[in-house]
């Protein structure tokens, strides 16, 4: 955390640091800047509890937490932005950010909630934000762990089921979801991605256009920054623009396969099992039953 700036918010400041709307709000907005955003105020000693976030309309400041948390969204998609690139939260799926990790996050009359977790009660919470696939037994325990607030008060029964959960975190936070969208320091490469995604059935010669690059530059310089084809954003941007489709309206299948840029149904489905572990139908059922 020596890496970060050294200001500290309370947890009275929680809502001032979340809030930038609010004219009590210092502007951070810039990684460099984030501050530490205590969930306890310092003179006591951080619990494990929850916290709700819903239909809030915030995009939060760039921040790090002194606890680990897991974040689930039960309506709508949240979008949590690191150093290295955004994560796309759809509707019953979670993200998981280790203490220490800077992050900032926009929450836009979405139905979703955190649980926080003291940075013992995980042996191995990693050093990266996931956006993680959320199993039936984790969406119900978040909803129970709703029970105990971060400020509520203690019980055997909180510390038991909230220790419990954090063990299961360590499985949980494995069962990666393909959806990270890595940013490019190249003003050409971040101008090629937003072409990518703002047109999925664009070919590669056109993108090379946008960014003033020969296709093997692009190629060479975009692995190089990210580690990734541009095969690869361009399947994981059509990915995302589905999974909005596909919790927002009751088009077919097929026409959002297709309106996304797949060349068929199987395809689409396909890369979808692959990033998301379900089928189309099956995330549908579920983003509609949760």
């Amino acid at each position: 955390m020596s890496r970060h700036d050294d200001r500290i918010a309370e947890f009275s400041d929680l809502r001032r640091f979340l809030s930038p709307d609010q004219a009590a709000a210092a502007p951070i907005s810039l990684p460099e800047d984030g501050a530490l955003l205590r969930m306890y105020p310092a003179h006591l000693q951080p619990r494990a509890g929850s916290l709700r976030s819903d239909l809030l309309d915030v995009d939060s400041h760039w921040h790090f937490h002194d606890m680990h948390q897991l974040i689930y969204a039960f309506e709508g998609a949240l979008e949590i932005e690191s150093e290295t690139g955004r994560h796309l939260v759809p509707r019953q799926l979670a993200a998981w950010i280790p203490a220490g990790a800077l992050h900032r996050v926009g929450l836009h009359q979405i139905r979703s909630g955190s649980v926080f977790f003291t940075t013992d009660m995980i042996p191995a919470p990693g050093d990266r934000i996931r956006t993680v696939l959320v199993a039936p037994l984790m969406r119900e325990m978040m909803r129970e762990a709703f029970r105990w607030p971060l400020q509520g008060p203690d019980s055997p029964l909180r510390t038991s089921f909230l220790a419990t959960m954090a063990g299961l975190c360590a499985e949980w936070i494995e069962r990666e979801a393909d959806l990270f969208m890595p940013t490019c320091r190249d003003a050409r490469l971040r101008r090629a991605l937003e072409f990518t995604e703002g047109k999925l059935e664009a070919k590669l010669a056109e993108v090379c256009r946008e960014a003033g690059l020969s296709e093997r530059s692009f190629r060479r310089r975009l692995k190089l920054e990210t580690g990734l084809t541009w095969e690869a954003c361009r399947q994981r941007s059509r990915l995302l623009r589905a999974i909005a489709l596909l919790g927002e309206t009751d088009a077919p299948i097929i026409d959002i396969a297709l309106s996304c840029g797949f060349e068929s149904q199987s395809s689409f489905a396909k890369a979808f099992r692959t990033a998301m572990g379900e089928t189309p139908t099956e995330y549908r059922f579920g983003a509609t039953k949760g």
